[in-house]
């Protein structure tokens, strides 16, 4: 099966459009759109739906509301500890914060 006909499928089955979702009346009179970002696999098994955020229109004044992804959030933050931890532990390594101590304590005989 290819991807075009798997997209096609899946409009067919879903409630919604392939990006937009139906709109949404709230009983204040406020419409709220969903938007869906839609992708086949590489092997065209695999489709995900991905969500991107919703479109919020009351009266004239329409605003976007982007959905976070806190998983990808968090992954950042680990990395960015990861590498300042690699990075501090290449620095140590390098040149140790402590003295040197090679050489001290042995005696050489001055008079040779």
């Amino acid at each position: 099966m290819k991807r075009s006909e798997l997209l096609d499928q899946l409009s067919a089955d879903s409630t919604g459009a392939l990006v937009y979702g139906e709109p949404h009346q709230t009983p204040d009179g406020t419409t709220v759109i969903t938007a869906t970002r839609i992708q086949a696999g590489r092997d065209g098994s695999a489709v995900t739906a991905t969500p991107l955020g919703v479109m919020v229109i009351r009266g004239d004044k329409a605003k976007w509301v982007a959905a976070v992804n806190a998983d990808r959030i968090a992954l950042v933050g680990v990395l960015t500890g990861l590498l300042s931890a690699v990075i501090a532990s290449l620095a140590v390594l390098r040149r140790p914060p402590w003295p040197d101590l090679r050489g001290v304590g042995t005696r050489r005989d001055p008079t040779s």
